[in-house]
């Protein structure tokens, strides 16, 4: 069988790009690789959290945010289990806006969805997120770094338990902060009035949302939430 000096040229790139990333060892070395000019050809490596430059897509995402976030998912890269969808929380943009995202980190492929914040970091319910809090009783929304967990049936029907990995959400486990639908994130009211209601700290979702995150989503995702100022 011959093959033509493109085939040739994309073959070798494409075995040059897998044996560094067999190399590398953090999210950051992984991105590096990413950043040298290719061929035409190669697909992006898997289970990376690009930057800016190498996706055309993420200009929804503040590249200061998602710094912070890489930053993060290589500290804990030891605990995520599942590494292929990433959730980023923009807590600096309005409730009314879609400021939640995932992340497909093998395409690239960004959806965004709108979240409500927790009453206590927004008391006078202007739709912004003007502080977090990780005490119990606050009722405000955490920043940092978490680890989806597993879904159950409660308060507000299936819900996803979410692990705070740093010293300012540490206490998501106890306080119940958990990924769960809300009629007061719909869309609908976001039109109405301009804002999403509150939740008491959660992750609050409209239900097609949630129906996505729950389908893409497992034991085991990293998940960062924060406030660029």
């Amino acid at each position: 069988m011959s093959y033509t000096r493109r085939q040739l040229i994309a073959a070798a790139a494409s075995a040059t790009l897998l044996a560094s990333a067999a190399k590398a060892s953090t999210l950051a070395e992984v991105v590096a690789g990413l950043q040298d000019p290719l061929p035409a050809g190669p697909k992006p490596l898997p289970y990376a959290l690009p930057d800016r430059s190498a996706l055309p897509s993420l200009p929804v995402i503040d590249p200061r945010l998602l710094g912070r976030a890489r930053a993060a998912f290589d500290r804990f890269r030891p605990m995520i289990q599942r590494p292929g969808t990433v959730v980023i929380a923009d807590f600096a943009k309005a409730s009314r806006d879609p400021r939640f995202y995932l992340l497909d980190t093998a395409s690239g492929r960004v959806t965004h969805h709108l979240v409500a914040h927790g009453r206590g970091s927004d008391p006078d319910h202007s739709g912004y997120v003007e502080h977090f809090s990780n005490m119990f009783g606050s009722n405000a929304s955490s920043a940092g770094a978490y680890l989806t967990g597993d879904v159950y049936d409660g308060k507000y029907g299936r819900s996803m338990r979410v692990q705070g990995l740093e010293s300012r959400n540490s206490n998501a486990q106890a306080r119940a902060i958990v990924i769960h639908s809300a009629w007061y994130s719909e869309p609908q009211v976001a039109a109405e009035y301009g804002k999403l209601g509150r939740s008491e700290g959660c992750f609050a979702l409209s239900h097609e949302s949630h129906r996505e995150v729950l389908a893409r989503l497992g034991p085991g995702n990293f998940l960062y939430a924060d406030k660029i100022v």
